[in-house]
């Protein structure tokens, strides 16, 4: 995909694209169906005697980190640019794609933590009936 069509399809495809790779790199890097293989990567990140092994595991373990590598896939597989439509484009367009798909993640996680904190209250408050509940049954 070059950079042709004109910049405001150039940032759809932008906003689009940057969403699957912030779904990947989330998922493999938070999610509970990679459990058990980021936990080995974190391991080996920290046992490992070469840096390069070290921070090779630790990229699964970074959403920022895994992020640049999916958004290469991304790039190999869509031929997306931004601006330009040479190896500039294809730069410009892998930060931009990192950058967004980091504000998306952040975002996410932002969501999930304030579900999170109203799954607590919410449970917190039902506790609180049931235990009035006791005392009005046993008085």
């Amino acid at each position: 995909m070059t950079a042709g069509g004109g910049l405001p399809h150039q940032v759809a495809v932008l906003f689009i694209l940057a969403m699957p790779i912030a779904s990947i790199a989330w998922t493999v890097t938070h999610e509970e169906v990679f459990k058990e293989p980021r936990e080995w990567c974190a391991s080996r990140s920290k046992s490992c005697r070469r840096l390069m092994e070290r921070k090779f595991f630790y990229l699964f373990t970074c959403e920022y980190c895994f992020s640049h590598y999916v958004t290469a896939g991304f790039l190999a597989i869509t031929r997306y640019t931004l601006l330009f439509d040479d190896w500039r484009g294809y730069v410009i367009a892998g930060f931009s794609l990192v950058w967004l798909a980091n504000v998306y993640m952040s975002l996410f996680g932002r969501l999930r933590l304030d579900i999170k904190e109203e799954k607590v209250e919410i449970e917190a408050a039902e506790a609180k009936v049931r235990r009035a509940e006791r005392s009005i049954r046993r008085a």
